[in-house]
């Protein structure tokens, strides 16, 4: 709806619009308060400076701060009530966009159940059963054996009890081999010559040198 300022219709601002000129607002203010705490910290300084060599400009400087105290006051009020209309105007964005994106997808909704009823589902649901049926039906057709068993159990059972009789017979001649094989082992190490006892040549040969010296002697 057009706003009248000033005779003048103008268009209303969007809810973002509002927001972003709010928030340009409020750091407008912060920067205010900003350089006038530092007037603040300024006309202190100078009040403290002449308080003694010069009282009518520490008075002067004391009034300076109070005007700069009392603009920082009237700011904070402004940019308290800016806060609180920012905060409500984000809310209310909020709770619309929420409220057309709900009646976004009612719409939706609605236009999908135009082209879908209840009795259409059951049918839908009726054929997809009818067809579930037949294909089960043909599944077991097909698993059925041509020409009654194609295997005889007896004749299986009669080829694995060779095939058990094979295992053990090759088991028995792997260990019968395997037996002989140690037995040889173990009997050649018995035909074999003694290792002499180095320190027994030693005591041999010794007693065999002290001989040959005592026929030598006579």
């Amino acid at each position: 709806m057009p706003l009248k300022i000033f005779g003048k219709a103008q268009r209303a601002p969007s809810a973002q619009e509002s927001i972003i000129k709010l928030q340009e607002t409020l750091e407008m203010l912060a920067k205010r308060e900003e350089y006038l705490q530092k007037k603040v910290g300024s006309e202190l300084s100078l009040a403290k400076k002449y308080a003694v060599v010069d009282r009518r400009k520490a008075m002067m400087a004391l009034k300076r701060k109070n005007t700069y105290e009392g603009q920082i006051e009237k700011l904070s009020g402004a940019q308290l009530t800016i806060e609180q209309q920012l905060m409500t105007i984000e809310g209310a964005h909020v709770s619309l966009e929420a409220m057309n994106a709900m009646r976004m997808g009612a719409r939706t909704m609605q236009t999908i159940h135009n082209h879908m009823t209840v009795d259409q589902v059951d049918d839908t649901m009726d054929d997809i059963r009818e067809q579930m049926e037949v294909a089960a039906e043909i599944n077991e057709a097909i698993s059925q054996p041509l020409g009654g068993e194609l295997y005889d159990e007896l004749e299986l059972e009669e080829q694995l009890a060779e095939l058990e009789e094979e295992a053990k017979q090759e088991n028995r001649i792997g260990a019968t081999k395997r037996e002989a094989s140690q037995q040889s082992s173990n009997t050649q190490i018995e035909n074999l010559p003694p290792v002499p006892d180095s320190k027994l040549l030693e005591e041999q040969e010794f007693q065999n040198l002290q001989a040959e010296m005592m026929g030598m002697n006579f």
